[in-house]
């Protein structure tokens, strides 16, 4: 019992303590469902896309170490310039658990009327703005920590807190980069002194090379994620990823919070598309192994560039 609460207390004073700093989704996971931290990522393809994360499983290092599920939807409306959409992501780590649910609108701005070839990512170039709301339940189990003497663990933590945000995203053939801050409110309607809500902004930008345009096979896909948290170090993560006909896709990345990534892809029937990704911490980090899957649906003609 006493290795248990101590592995808790590592994870608890390394990631939370008596604060909710909002677990960055895992490198893979943003990678392919950005839906996740930008709400104008809503419906900006033709098809409805479904998403399902397992994040953190088979972690073996510290018991309690996180763990991250997630589902979502997101599809254009009947009117193709708007979209909507909306997620359950639910994460854990040593005592603590928060579970947010949003759901999510957004709106494009056409910027040519000329069509791309099916190859592109995007078929016009646009401005998406996006809204999302919702509700963050969050929970802390310090008692079970066993710490008596220390009175910042003598009592647990218990919330549920409004969460409002936005985002805004370009998108012109391959290439594309947005901004989003998924909760503005932060911790203004907390009735706790000792719950200290996170305010997150991220950046995400990306291109799609097109090794051969007339034989579109290969495609290399570099992307770069920016977070800006107040109390916590500037974060960047790299991305490389090659996809060949869409069929099978590998990748590897670096956070700079000395995290080693790489993922291994495969696309069946067109329409589903199913990721492992495994993340290797430093040596100095307490989280060192953690694996993960994503499990995507997208209708009609799906991932296919035929």
């Amino acid at each position: 019992m006493k290795k248990k609460y101590i592995s808790y207390l590592i994870l608890e004073l390394c990631f939370c303590g008596m604060v909710i700093a909002q677990q960055t989704p895992s490198f893979t996971e943003y990678n392919y469902n950005p839906f996740m931290i930008n709400s104008a990522f809503a419906g900006i393809f033709k098809n409805s896309e479904t998403t399902l994360s397992n994040i953190g499983f088979g972690n073996q290092d510290f018991e309690g170490s996180p763990r991250s599920f997630a589902f979502t939807f997101n599809s254009p409306m009947r009117n193709e310039k708007m979209g909507m959409g909306f997620g359950i992501v639910s994460d854990e780590i040593g005592v603590t658990s928060s579970t947010q649910i949003f759901g999510a609108y957004s709106y494009k701005i056409i910027l040519n009327d000329n069509a791309y070839p099916y190859w592109k990512v995007f078929d016009r170039s646009f401005i998406s703005f996006g809204l999302n709301a919702g509700a963050l339940l969050y929970s802390q189990d310090l008692l079970s920590l066993g710490l008596q003497d220390d009175p910042n663990f003598m009592e647990n933590v218990n919330a549920t807190l409004p969460a409002v945000g936005a985002g805004v995203l370009f998108g012109y053939r391959n290439f594309f980069a947005g901004i989003s801050a998924p909760n503005l409110l932060g911790d203004t309607f907390a009735n706790q002194d000792n719950l200290v809500l996170s305010q997150p902004f991220y950046g995400y930008t990306g291109y799609h090379f097109v090794l051969d345009r007339y034989d579109p096979k290969f495609i290399l896909k570099p992307s770069l994620l920016f977070k800006y948290e107040n109390g916590a170090p500037f974060q960047i993560d790299t991305n490389l990823a090659l996809s060949f006909k869409n069929i099978i896709e590998l990748g590897a990345g670096f956070r700079t919070s000395d995290t080693i990534n790489a993922f291994l892809g495969c696309y069946v029937f067109k329409n589903f598309r199913l990721i492992y990704s495994y993340s290797q911490g430093s040596g100095d980090s307490p989280l060192r192994n953690t694996h993960g899957i994503i499990l995507s649906y997208r209708a009609g003609k799906g991932y296919s560039i035929d």
